[in-house]
């Protein structure tokens, strides 16, 4: 059990050592060295499958075969289109062990986006999850003259499809086993075959901006960084870590199946995003990796759950978790923990917190690790109050994920750490801009020599576009992304992340995006929380129809209002939030405005929805 005070039981273990100079080399000495053990599991109709070593190699092999059966050649690219799953998984291992380039699309991504990537990246053979994803391909095929192949993962629907483009993975895996009879030696020649310096995987920015990017990182540029979280973050083979997060995203590609791969840490899939809270549960991961919104949601869930309890168990939890914020606090402050105090946190932990724990299921949890978005401090001290130590990184796509990290033994709420051991970050001294430079940069943006250009310059450093500050102690923070920093009519400036991230610590809020570059005041718009919002309303008998209605109530309105006045009494007179408008519309990632991971597109926010903002400067 995680205690605040003793911090070596999540302190890295760089002597975890796995050969490789390629993915593949590092996957097929893993596979030899770890044959029976377990590596991943997955929920099926009601029952946790297991996957050991030997048998996802079998399978890797198989379908490796099976591509080169199908005439996929070295340094071609295949694409896909599926929510995080094993068979995500073993397709790209067997891409990548055949020598190919390997490329994810978001689930959610229509199929004129899926045009798209599959045109840009050269895709030749694309795998998709069940007949929901193919009817995207099938629609814009004759568009796509360069794809030869469809792989189903899940055939359930299409028993009667009879189409020579497409075939499933199952008959793509006796293919390979056919193959593979008559070449036994081919798979081990691609594998040998693959250089450190050559393309691997294409990870394609979230395009809040214009089309998406394909950065490209080579195997070797993988390896090192996969080697580098070795050093930033404790992981072994007794772990079990939750995969949810999309593997198309660069944090769970890397910092999910590459760090497992190298660790040999269990990866456990949920089945699918809305399972979540429930799989967790039954999971209980001793290391959790997740984005913001997911531990903001966790919080709601329990805030909630708290309303509704009796007095005589409110005022536990209140005693509860102000004993493990006292202790959160010391820690902090790096001051010991006194006897009486340490004796007071385990009778919390035996009589509240481990529950609360349970209800989130982080129970056994060494440490949580949060990034891919700013997370508010208050958020990481209430995770440390039960008494699991939550560790910031942070990175970008280009960076092939985390390039500082919080280190254990010195936490700091709203830090994002010092670099990382395996590359420099500082300050550009006139803007401020966060850069990075080292082997974990990417290649560049394919088809794109002009934007690589704008983003590396001559010196080797990324040009990240966030910017921040540093500490006496090299501890980095991010203030804000350069082009979304207000500056109001009276000349402040002011960074909206501060307040909008306030405001997500709010139950009832998801997200929020803050105006007011060039204007008099700052105003604010929110999409809610749905569940937690018509919780609310249920139990304040407001009457609502649907989403719509349940926005423009006048409960409701004076809820998030309420919401607004607690962030705004943190924050100057000029800083304070005048007006909102809450998006009455419930949006999913399908939808424009949000990016496949749930993140509302601030320019795209503020031109749709200028009408709504103007009047709140009227």
């Amino acid at each position: 059990m995680s205690t605040l005070w003793d911090l070596s039981h999540i302190q890295p273990q760089p002597n975890i050592v796995m050969q490789g100079e390629t993915i593949p080399a590092l996957f097929w000495n893993a596979a030899k060295a770890r044959g029976p053990n377990v590596w991943m599991r997955q929920k099926d109709f009601g029952i946790w499958r297991t996957w050991t070593w030997n048998q996802t190699a079998e399978a890797v092999r198989e379908i490796s075969h099976g591509l080169m059966a199908l005439g996929f050649g070295p340094k071609e690219t295949a694409s896909i289109l599926s929510n995080t799953n094993i068979e995500w998984v073993l397709c790209d291992l067997a891409v990548l062990s055949a020598g190919g380039v390997s490329n994810g699309i978001y689930p959610t991504d229509a199929s004129e986006q899926v045009q798209y990537l599959c045109e840009d990246s050269g895709t030749t053979v694309l795998f998709v999850e069940d007949d929901e994803q193919l009817d995207k391909a099938l629609v814009v095929r004759e568009q796509l003259p360069r794809l030869r192949k469809i792989v189903v993962f899940d055939m359930e629907g299409l028993r009667d499809l009879d189409d020579p483009q497409v075939i499933s993975l199952d008959a793509l895996r006796e293919l390979g086993r056919e193959h593979a009879r008559q070449h036994p030696q081919l798979l081990e020649e691609r594998v040998a075959g693959c250089q450190p310096d050559d393309l691997a995987i294409l990870v394609y920015t979230s395009g809040t901006t214009g089309k998406p990017k394909g950065a490209m990182h080579s195997h070797k540029g993988l390896v090192y960084t996969v080697r580098g979280y070795n050093t930033l973050i404790s992981r072994d083979e007794n772990d079990e870590c939750m995969c949810f997060l999309p593997l198309c995203h660069i944090a769970e590609r890397m910092g999910g199946e590459y760090f497992s791969l190298y660790t040999g840490a269990k990866l456990n899939f949920v089945e699918n995003p809305e399972t979540v809270p429930e799989n967790v549960r039954e999971i209980a991961p001793t290391v959790f990796t997740a984005v913001p919104r997911v531990w903001e949601k966790f919080y709601s869930g329990v805030m909630i759950a708290l309303k509704e309890s009796g007095k005589l168990q409110q005022a536990a939890y209140g005693w509860a978790i102000g004993v493990g914020q006292r202790v959160a606090d010391l820690v902090l402050a790096k001051q010991p923990v006194p006897g009486s105090l340490r004796l007071q946190f385990h009778v919390a932990r035996t009589l509240v917190l481990n529950n609360v724990r349970k209800l989130i299921g982080i129970h056994k949890a060494r440490f949580l690790v949060t990034g891919a978005a700013p997370i508010s401090p208050d958020l990481v001290r209430w995770y440390m109050a039960l008494g699991v130590p939550m560790l910031e990184v942070w990175g970008m796509t280009e960076t092939c994920g985390a390039s500082t990290g919080i280190p254990a033994e010195r936490i700091k709420p709203g830090s994002i750490g010092p670099a990382a051991s395996y590359n420099e970050v500082k300050l550009d001294p006139a803007t401020g801009e966060i850069l990075v430079r080292g082997p974990n940069v990417f290649m560049g943006y394919l088809n794109l020599p002009e934007k690589t250009a704008e983003t590396i310059d001559a010196d080797g450093w990324l040009h990240t576009g966030d910017v921040g500050v540093v500490d006496e102690e090299g501890f980095f923070r991010i203030t804000d992304r350069m082009k979304d920093i207000i500056i109001t009519a009276g000349g402040k400036n002011i960074t909206p992340s501060e307040l909008e991230n306030e405001l997500k610590f709010s139950p009832y809020v998801t997200d929020a995006v803050v105006i007011g570059d060039k204007r008099a005041y700052l105003t604010v718009i929110i999409m809610i929380d749905q569940e937690n919002v018509e919780k609310f309303a249920q139990d304040n008998d407001v009457p609502f129809s649907n989403y719509a209605s349940l926005t423009r109530s006048i409960e409701v309105q004076q809820l998030i209002q309420e919401e607004i006045d607690r962030v705004n009494k943190k924050f100057a007179r000029v800083e304070q939030i005048k007006k909102f408008f809450l998006l009455d519309t419930q949006l999913s990632a399908e939808d424009e405005e949000l990016t496949p991971t749930m993140k509302l597109k601030r320019k795209l926010v503020e031109k749709k929805y200028s009408p709504q903002i103007e009047a709140m400067y009227s």
